[in-house]
C-alpha cells in the first residue's frame, strides 16, 4: 500500500476526472452521460467541500479513487441526510481503495450534524452493493427503469446506513 487518503482540493479536478470519465463513457454505472470540462468538474468539487467531505486516494500523484458527501435533498428538513459516492480506477480495483476511502469518508461524517447516509447504485453492480452492504447499508428501495442509457432502461437500488442514534437534533424546533 503506497497509497494515501487524503482531502480533495479542486486543483485534483483532472485527476478525479480521469478516474470517473471512463465511468461515463464506458459503463451504465453513472447516468451522466457527457463527461464535464475539468472546469466544471473543478466547481463541483469546489462547491461540494463547502459543506460536505471530499477525499482522494492518490498515489505517487495519481488519484487513484474518490470519495465524497454531498446534500440529500433541497428542502430544509433533509438537512441532516447526505449522500454519498465513491469511484475507484477501473486498474484499482481490489486493492483496498474503496474500503480505505469509505471507511475516511465515515470518520469524518460523524463529525458532521447528519444521521443518515443514502447511495444510489445502479442495478447490475454486486461489487458497489457488497461494498455499501460491507460499510452497514442496508435496501431502502429500489427504483425500476430510472434511467436510460446506452439503449437500455436500468434499475437503481437505494441504500441507507445510520450514522449516529436518531435523537431530536439540537436546533430542532419540533
Amino acid at each position: 500500500m503506497n497509497w494515501q487518503i487524503r482531502p480533495a482540493t479542486p486543483a485534483d479536478a483532472e485527476g478525479i476526472l480521469r478516474v470517473y470519465a471512463p465511468y461515463i463513457t464506458d459503463t451504465v454505472i453513472t447516468f451522466e452521460t457527457e463527461v464535464p470540462t475539468v472546469e466544471a468538474f473543478s466547481e463541483r468539487v469546489a462547491a461540494i467541500q463547502k459543506e460536505y467531505p471530499y477525499f482522494v486516494c492518490e498515489q505517487d500523484g495519481k488519484i487513484l479513487g474518490y470519495a465524497y458527501a454531498s446534500r440529500h435533498k433541497e428542502r430544509a428538513a433533509y438537512r441532516y441526510s447526505a449522500d454519498v459516492s465513491i469511484y475507484v480506477a477501473m486498474d484499482a480495483h481490489h486493492k483496498g481503495i474503496g474500503r480505505a476511502l469509505y471507511t475516511r469518508l465515515f470518520e469524518e461524517l460523524r463529525r458532521y450534524p447528519l444521521y443518515t447516509a443514502f447511495a444510489c447504485i445502479t442495478l447490475p453492480n454486486e461489487p458497489s452493493v457488497s461494498l455499501h452492504r460491507a460499510f452497514g447499508f442496508q435496501e431502502a428501495g429500489v427504483f425500476h427503469k430510472d434511467g436510460y442509457k446506452d439503449g437500455r432502461w436500468l434499475d437503481v437500488i437505494w441504500m441507507e446506513k445510520p450514522l449516529r442514534e436518531y435523537d431530536t437534533p439540537p436546533e430542532s424546533s419540533l
